[in-house]
């Protein structure tokens, strides 16, 4: 039979260490952080048509608890649906003309963990300050930016893109765009999270232009959770295709730990909530 004073002081050691370390790891307050191309309202795309995809979307979003979203293709009434399924507010204007017209670059956040310092919107082109076409781009194109501060007062950007799907000139350009102005609005050297739809591989002169010209670094490469899912982000709506190549990226500043990152590859019925999986990481500083 164990002593009464040895159980007293076992149930008072587990006590401590059930409740001491969920203290602990609250404190650290990491962020879920994902980048994710929603694909555009295509009345085209029969079998994958958005009133039947929004609500596995916005579930993914949820079941993932991501708490900073940055989208790309959206449409308004898109974003207000998923800002109404979700509760979380978005920054970002349509790249048509900087309202409600055409896609957007929106950024989503829980606004339990996160407010809006400053915010805007560049596009990506030789005239930034304007709606605008850049270089060899097919299409407009945009960077929506966000300060953020969460609830310990810790400061930090998201940079969110999505570059054109032709112009090569016009995406390794964007990327020479990007990371000016990352150094120009960033002047208090904080932490910085650039993501979006680069449509580019990494073999690319677009993405090796953020590397040779930062010191940013692939959340991917960096995590200190070996990534999971398929090495490929653009899945086209096809079930029988493994997907190949990875399109869709997170870079990070260096005072950022990418904790986890994963390719989520969620499905309904041999379906997916997107043509392209999101891109998840958990990140901390």
């Amino acid at each position: 039979m164990i002593p009464s004073s040895i159980r007293v002081y076992s149930l008072v050691a587990l006590f401590f260490i059930a409740y001491s370390f969920p203290v602990t790891f609250s404190l650290a307050q990491n962020m879920n952080i994902a980048t994710y191309n929603i694909r555009f309202d295509n009345p085209n795309d029969i079998g994958n048509l958005w009133k039947d995809r929004a609500p596995h979307l916005i579930n993914q979003i949820k079941f993932h608890k991501m708490d900073i979203i940055g989208t790309q293709e959206g449409m308004y009434h898109q974003l207000e649906e998923i800002k109404n399924g979700l509760g979380y507010p978005y920054v970002g204007v349509g790249r048509d003309k900087g309202g409600k017209e055409g896609e957007f670059s929106a950024v989503f956040y829980n606004p339990e963990k996160l407010k809006v310092l400053d915010q805007s919107t560049f596009w990506l082109s030789e005239t930034p300050d304007k709606p605008s076409k850049g270089w060899d781009a097919a299409l407009n194109r945009v960077c929506t930016w966000v300060k953020f501060e969460n609830k310990e007062g810790k400061k930090f950007y998201i940079f969110n893109i999505h570059y054109d799907h032709i112009g090569q000139k016009a995406r390794e350009e964007s990327s020479k765009l990007v990371i000016s102005k990352i150094k120009e609005i960033n002047t208090e050297n904080l932490p910085v999270v650039f993501m979006g739809d680069f449509n580019v591989m990494p073999d690319n002169p677009a993405y090796q232009t953020v590397l040779n010209n930062s010191d940013m670094k692939d959340s991917r490469l960096i995590s200190k959770t070996p990534s999971i899912g398929n090495q490929g982000t653009f899945n086209g709506f096809n079930w029988e295709k493994l997907p190949e190549g990875i399109i869709d990226h997170i870079f990070v500043s260096p005072n950022i730990t990418v904790l986890r990152h994963g390719i989520l590859t969620d499905n309904y019925g041999m379906k997916y909530p997107s043509d392209h999986f999101p891109v998840m990481v958990e990140v901390s500083w």
